[in-house]
Parts: structure tokens; sequence; C-alpha cells
């Protein structure tokens, strides 16, 4: 029992000692925001590299989602005679919740892990040590522009991804499954709501954008600068950033729709 408490406190102190160090990293990172947008070719760098190389797996995915929903929405619809809400179904589920979810998963997983996997090898081979010498700040020249391009294309990413679900329910319901496609059309844009739906979408993507982005390169920073390492801290990177969007999106959800 003695040891399993002292392991107990071991963990605690070295979780809040590591979340204690990610806060101070997080301000550091912030502080050099203002210098970025002094020099935007190395945001624009970053945006490609993040976000526009992030495109096709989300614009796949988007695709197979909302066609997965359109089937299944119209047999659950079918069977209460209102095969016609299905564009409602489609895009609310979207744009509330899959769209930056899933967005947000998918994310993480391919540029969160490529950035900690960066940061990580570029600690291992000593450039941002050399470049501490050189008397440039490795974080706002090289982390802050990754920062705010995960910041700025994950919402632009989600927008996409729910786009896309959106035209592929129609596909389904229209092309296959022969529901009218102005009913499809009308009945979505008559019951989505900006503030309620959209804008809600928006803030979540923003969160999940900043978190991730927050921990991929904080682990990458913090890796401990060896192959296994670096391996290391790329797969805590997904699997973090896939418990907090989780979490998040159900605090999130609590807080915009709880009143509702």
């Amino acid at each position: 029992m003695i040891q399993f408490i002292q392991n107990l406190g071991k963990s605690t102190r070295t979780s809040f000692n590591k979340l204690g160090r990610a806060t101070y990293f997080l301000f550091e990172i912030i502080s050099g925001t203002l210098g970025i947008l002094l020099r935007p070719r190395l945001l624009v760098n970053q945006l490609y590299s993040v976000g526009v190389l992030s495109f096709l797996i989300i614009t796949i995915s988007g695709l197979f989602v909302g066609m997965v929903l359109g089937l299944q929405g119209y047999y659950t619809l079918s069977d209460f005679g209102a095969e016609e809400t299905l564009g409602v179904m489609v895009a609310a589920s979207l744009v509330r919740e899959l769209g930056p979810v899933v967005s947000a998963l998918l994310f993480a997983g391919r540029a969160g892990s490529a950035l900690t996997a960066e940061i990580g090898l570029m600690k291992a081979t000593e450039q941002l040590s050399g470049m501490e010498m050189m008397a440039v700040d490795p974080i706002k020249r090289i982390l802050t522009p990754r920062f705010l391009a995960g910041l700025i294309s994950m919402p632009l990413l989600a927008g996409l991804f729910s786009a896309v679900g959106i035209v592929g329910g129609q596909i389904i319901g229209s092309g296959l499954l022969g529901v009218d496609q102005g009913i499809y059309w009308s009945q979505m844009q008559a019951s989505i709501d900006f503030h309620d739906d959209i804008i809600n979408g928006i803030i979540k993507s923003v969160v999940f954008g900043f978190v991730t982005s927050w921990i991929a390169l904080f682990e990458g920073y913090d890796a401990i600068p060896t192959s296994e390492g670096v391996s290391r801290a790329t797969t805590r990177t997904v699997v973090n950033s896939a418990f907090s969007i989780l979490g998040l999106d159900f605090i999130l959800t609590a807080l915009m729709f709880g009143d509702n």
C-alpha cells in the first residue's frame, strides 16, 4: 500500500510538473505571435504544410462520412415516414459534432504527429540548440508559426469536411435512395441555425486546433532527443490529442446546448 501511494504521488507530481512546463511553453509561443505576423512568409509556408497537405484526407473522409450518414439516416427516418428531413439530419450531425471532432482527430493523426516528429528530430539533431547559439529564439522562429498554422487551418478543414459530407449525403439521398434534391437542400437550409449550429461548430474547431497544435509542438519540444524518444512523443501526441478532443467536445457541447 505504501509503495502504491508513493508511486501515485510521484506520477501526480510528474504530471503537474509537465503541465506547468507546457503552460509556460504556451505563453512563450503566444508571445512570439506579433513577430510572426510581421513575417507572414513563415506562416504561409506552415499553412501549406499543416493545412493544404491535410486537404486530401479531410475531403475523402468527409465524403464517405456524409455518404454513410445518408444511408443510415434514410433507413432510420423511413421508419417514421420522415425521409424528407434527411438533409437536416446529415447537416446537423456534421456541423455540430462530426465535422469538428473527426476533422480534429484526422488533423492530430496527420499534421499533429508530423509536427511532433519534425520538432523532435530538430531537437535530436541539435538544430534548436544551434539556433540558440546564434541568438535566434527557436520557439518564436520555429514553433510559433506552426502553432498559428494549426490554429488557422483547423476551422477551415472542419468546414471543408462538413461541406463535403453534406454533398456526400445528398449524393446518396437523391442519387441512390430517391429523396427529392430540392427538399433535401430546402429542409436543411430552413432548419440549420447560423448561431446554434454553424458558429458553435466553428468554436469547437478553433478550440480543437488550439489544443492539438499545443500538444503536438510541446511533445516534440519536450521529447527525449533519441529515435525512441521521438517515436514515443509522436504516440503521446496522437493519444493525448484524441482524449483532449473527445473530452473537450463533451464539455463544449454541454455548455452550448445544455440550456436548449
